[in-house]
């Protein structure tokens, strides 16, 4: 017999502690084993009751949210931790708050609080995201990486998703400067990847925008892609449209790795980094077929291994990189002062 998923549900809502936990419970892989009102209480039901996961609101009496996964952090620095916000502005900014102390993910939240609303957002959007951050990875052949000439690059094309925030902000704050464009998809709505963009800007070295349409493409500068926007490079423009999500997902690392892979050719560097889903994995083939390379951050140092081990598995990666040592390597691709 499987073992279910335990999850806690802190919300200050009681309207929606009772749809959260009435969707959870539907589905036979997870089990609610707590709820709380606030911070305080969910630190005491977690010190009583196992968990595997917590879902945390924000906005809460006597501890938020952010006080709250701070306190989690220092007693469990695994657990996973799914916050629950707004699609506002202030929801916007605390949520990339949380992600950098450390929380595994996020949803955001319907703003009617209840209903069919929260309840469609719980089973597409958080049920996903709790079996994905709870799975037990899978015991996988790996094949044989494909080597690649050692060719400058001329752009560096990044995807992430689940735990990418502090990933990047980690990324970008050991990068030096460089003499090419770089190019973000991180999965994230309209809001967030500005307030991302924002952060990574201050994070490091490089020019970080938010990526509109129409603008010239130039060295040393960083573009991310806007939420709900797929984000495509000619080899001096922007273009940003919206059409159809690809692996259900808009802004797509696929669209932005194929029009980066056709721009820049050989120049082209693919970074695919922690994430959930599959992603990256065709984009990452059509650099490789344009006889660029593909980087991917490794297992040990991934919130979810899905994105970048797809791209293993589909035999497209010239390297397993932890974390730590994509800096070092994109640098020397580039060939800084070279």
């Amino acid at each position: 017999m499987t073992t279910k998923i335990r999850v806690i549900v802190v919300d200050d809502s009681v309207v929606v502690r009772r749809v959260v936990s009435d969707v959870l419970s539907e589905d036979p892989e997870l089990e609610v084993v707590g709820t709380a009102s606030n911070g305080k209480l969910a630190l005491a039901k977690l010190d009583q009751t196992p968990a595997d996961l917590i879902t945390l609101d924000l906005e809460m009496p006597e501890l938020d949210g952010l006080q709250t996964l701070a306190a989690i952090r220092k007693r469990s620095p695994r657990l996973p931790v799914i916050m629950f916000s707004t699609a506002t502005r202030r929801g916007a900014e605390v949520t990339i708050d949380a992600l950098a102390l450390g929380a595994s993910e996020y949803v955001t939240k319907p703003e009617t609080g209840g209903g069919l609303a929260t309840r469609e957002c719980v089973k597409t959007d958080l049920i996903p995201k709790i079996k994905a951050l709870c799975a037990r990875p899978a015991t996988i052949q790996l094949p044989r990486l494909r080597s690649a000439l050692d060719v400058a690059a001329t752009a560096v094309a990044i995807g992430v998703s689940t735990g990418g925030p502090p990933a990047l902000h980690a990324l970008f704050a050991a990068l030096p400067m460089l003499s090419i464009p770089v190019f973000v998809v991180q999965h994230m709505p309209p809001l967030f990847t500005a307030m991302l963009a924002e952060r990574l800007a201050a994070a490091g070295k490089l020019t970080v925008v938010e990526a509109s349409s129409g603008m010239r493409v130039e060295p040393g500068h960083v573009y991310v892609a806007r939420g709900d926007h797929h984000l495509v490079v000619e080899r001096d423009t922007i273009r940003t449209n919206q059409n159809a999500p690809e692996c259900s997902c808009r802004p797509s690392v696929d669209v932005l790795f194929r029009s980066v892979a056709a721009a820049y050719g050989a120049g082209a560097l693919g970074i695919v980094m922690t994430g959930m889903g599959t992603d990256g994995m065709r984009g990452s083939e059509a650099i490789r077929e344009r006889g660029g390379s593909v980087l991917v951050q490794d297992r040990a140092s991934s919130v979810v291994w899905g994105m970048p081990g797809a791209v293993v598995r589909a035999g497209a990666a010239n390297a397993i990189v932890p974390l730590d040592g994509l800096a070092p390597e994109i640098a020397r691709r580039v060939r800084v002062g070279g």
